[in-house]
């Protein structure tokens, strides 16, 4: 397909979207001093005995990293620790392993299931996060299951994610030597996803040398004002606007071109040209941005609040891989006075080649083995249910490509729905 600009033309007719003016988290409410820093976990100091899934009803143990990590339900089922199935999935090609302490994240972001305000209702391992559950494992266990067989492994990353907590620096650096002691950053790259608040730009450069290829930041939100109200001062948290793009200054210096990017959370009170606007500034930076669609996590300070938009999360999707693989600067777009997507900046047939390959619309996130447009992290499920997709964690099927269409407000004039084919729903 061509990515070239030319002559352009509106395209769609822009509808919803997240207004500013509703998508206020609540306060933050008082914590028993009981509860405080994982006061009762640390009170009944269980020991823990190998795998833990997350229970309720039962104490949790005092796992702690280095010795611990939890990982995503989906990636306990690839790595066969768990029974489950994922829809219209056999696996999850990203390893994503999450420090864990009794304490838990020190941080209050607004729309995080982590978030330190939950120690008055629920033990951080026992906490939801991305829609899912996170077992904690043994991380001597997990080395030796990759260990095994690493020729022939479903992964083709594995993604160490730091929260704020006085020892994620030093255990990350742990948790990485004892996976590169045993398997090869060559067989599976490694990805970073990083603490800018308790880091400095030597932790970078150390991790880079440790073996890690990939260094982000989860920016999350696409304003200082936003940023502020949802994991700043607003809501009692330690994070500020300028450290995490001070930890993208150092990413793109030390890990360099194309080796670095930011998350970003679609649909938190920002306009399109807003976010899209970040896109390119990251883009111009030499790195990558990686997308979600806010989705109401249970527990948190957000559960209130309407999920993103579908016609509002698909332009910024369609844009954001324009900005980074097609390309199209922001410049060349037209938003309206809403600050949405009204043109895209390429002709009418071009757009339709980019939209039929579907790629723009799966999962954004560090590279696998597959092309560097395709996500090894692509979180089944992680912003949406399965009836209603947000990031496709697979291939698009032509149903799926009527439905995004439907979505964009550029469904083809010719499209035949085939008998049987229709939307998957609830």
């Amino acid at each position: 397909m061509s990515c070239t600009k030319s002559e352009t033309k509106a395209q769609g007719a822009p509808t919803g979207f997240n207004a500013p003016g509703i998508m206020v988290p609540r306060a933050p409410t008082p914590i028993p001093a009981s509860r405080k820093n994982g006061g009762a976990v640390k009170q009944a100091d269980h020991a823990p005995q190998g795998l833990y899934r997350p229970d309720y009803r039962v104490m949790t143990p005092a796992m702690r990293s280095p010795d611990y990590v939890q990982m995503s339900t989906a990636a306990a089922i690839t790595l066969g620790l768990v029974d489950g199935q994922m829809y219209n999935c056999s696996c999850t090609r990203c390893l994503n392993l999450l420090l864990t302490y009794p304490e838990g994240c020190r941080a209050n972001c607004a729309y995080c299931g982590l978030a330190r305000h939950r120690e008055a209702e629920r033990n951080y391992a026992d906490r939801n996060f991305i829609r899912v559950d996170w077992p904690a494992v043994p991380m001597a266990e997990v080395v030796d299951r990759i260990a095994a067989d690493v020729e022939n492994t479903p992964f083709h990353r594995m993604c160490i994610s730091m929260i704020t907590h006085p020892n994620s620096d030093a255990d990350t650096v742990t948790v990485l030597k004892t996976w590169t002691d045993r398997i090869d950053p060559d067989h599976i790259p490694i990805s970073i996803l990083s603490n800018p608040t308790t880091m400095g730009r030597q932790d970078v450069v150390r991790l880079r040398d440790m073996g890690s290829d990939i260094f982000t930041v989860a920016l999350d939100a696409a304003t200082p004002a936003i940023f502020a109200r949802t994991r700043g001062k607003g809501v009692q948290s330690p994070h500020s606007w300028a450290g995490y793009w001070e930890a993208l200054d150092w990413a793109r210096d030390v890990f360099g071109p194309q080796k670095f990017g930011a998350h970003l959370i679609v649909g938190m009170g920002e306009t399109e040209a807003e976010m899209l606007g970040v896109v390119q500034r990251l883009g111009d930076m030499g790195g990558h941005s990686h997308l979600f669609s806010f989705y109401p996590e249970e527990g948190s300070l957000m559960d209130h609040l309407p999920a993103t938009p579908r016609d509002q999360w698909r332009r910024v999707q369609l844009g954001r891989y324009l900005i980074d693989y097609c390309g199209v600067r922001v410049e060349q777009m037209r938003f309206d006075d809403q600050g949405r997507v009204a043109d895209f900046g390429l002709p009418q047939a071009e757009l339709d080649a980019i939209i039929d390959a579907g790629i723009a619309f799966r999962t954004s996130g560090c590279p696998g083995k597959f092309a560097e447009d395709i996500s090894a992290c692509d979180r089944p499920y992680g912003d949406s249910p399965p009836s209603d997709i947000a990031s496709y964690p697979f291939a698009l099927r032509p149903v799926d490509l009527k439905r995004v269409r439907s979505q964009l407000d550029m469904s083809r004039a010719n499209e035949i729905y085939e008998p049987g084919e229709e939307f998957e729903h609830d």
